[in-house]
């Protein structure tokens, strides 16, 4: 038996003379505890037990993914008083099977191929509307809901900066944008200002009747954008439009997991970025991609051997 087998045993006995029910744990923590064995892991870290909880051999429409994390936590609670080194996961890490969704995650090309999607449409107006709407989520992380809320002035066009004054939970903030989104936006303005003479609202994203978009609308279309580009064909999650903020964050992160950066300090910086009420809902995303969770994992076996050393 292995030192962190001999703690799990403790563990137990401790829950147990306190009279709680550890049917489950009894089961599921000698599995844990191997796979920390097998990996070389001296004590629970956030990314192996991600990593455990969602064994590709689990379906991710089960409740076993979340049951293994509640018992991954209780485990490493007790071993971060014993190794400093221990990481505690984040409750809501794993959402409960019932709101558990994979996202899909975009690559450049099926952004790229639902772009090129809209300008089949036979009026100009919606056509630009679309492309840059969709243009504009790939390329900040925004909410559908930010993009469709924004209005004219809402833009800083020598700051570079765009300001979504109604973000959700009623907090604004500021995205500074690359120098090809402020042309793109200021590309889109000239055609809208061009083909909508006189427009019955200040939003900056506007309809043929020159009103301001309206959500489920957009969202159909978005899905026959995808149908007939065939982005997501022959894929087991259908693409969403949510999706694209979802992709944002995870190539965010995986840029800098590449890049060697210290993706725990910058976190916080990403969840402000996208106007997460609390952090943990960017610690989400690590579970979002196989890639990601591997890199993640290999990083923080990096760490450990330095720590070791």
């Amino acid at each position: 038996m292995s030192a962190l087998s001999d703690i799990a045993d403790e563990y137990l006995a401790l829950r147990r003379s306190f009279g709680h029910d550890l049917v489950e744990a009894h089961r599921l923590l000698p599995r844990f505890v191997a796979y920390l064995d097998s990996v070389g892991e001296p004590t629970v870290t956030v990314a192996a037990a991600l990593a455990w909880a969602q064994a590709p051999d689990v379906s991710p429409t089960s409740t076993v993914w979340s049951h293994r994390m509640m018992v991954a936590r209780g485990f490493a609670r007790h071993m971060a008083a014993l190794d400093e080194r221990t990481e505690v996961p984040p409750p809501g890490l794993i959402p409960n099977h019932q709101r558990w969704r994979p996202p899909f995650v975009y690559s450049p090309e099926d952004i790229a191929a639902l772009m090129a999607e809209t300008r089949r449409c036979r009026w100009r107006l919606p056509a630009a509307t679309w492309e840059t709407v969709i243009g504009l989520l790939a390329a900040t992380g925004m909410r559908v809901g930010e993009v469709i809320g924004l209005n004219r002035d809402d833009i800083a066009w020598d700051d570079a900066v765009l300001t979504i004054s109604t973000a959700k939970f009623g907090k604004s903030r500021n995205i500074p944008l690359l120098g090809s989104t402020m042309a793109a936006l200021a590309d889109y303005a000239e055609t809208r200002d061009r083909l909508c003479l006189q427009p019955s609202t200040p939003a900056f994203f506007v309809s043929m009747r020159g009103t301001r978009l309206l959500y489920q609308p957009f969202r159909l279309a978005f899905r026959r954008f995808c149908d007939l580009s065939g982005v997501g064909a022959g894929s087991s999650i259908r693409p969403r439009i949510h999706d694209v903020r979802h992709t944002f964050a995870v190539r965010t992160l995986l840029r800098w997991y590449r890049e060697g950066a210290d993706v725990e300090a910058l976190l916080p910086t990403l969840s402000v970025y996208l106007g997460h009420n609390d952090p943990r809902s960017t610690y989400w995303y690590l579970s979002a991609a196989p890639e990601l969770l591997a890199l993640a994992a290999t990083r923080l076996d990096l760490s450990r051997e330095v720590l070791s050393r």
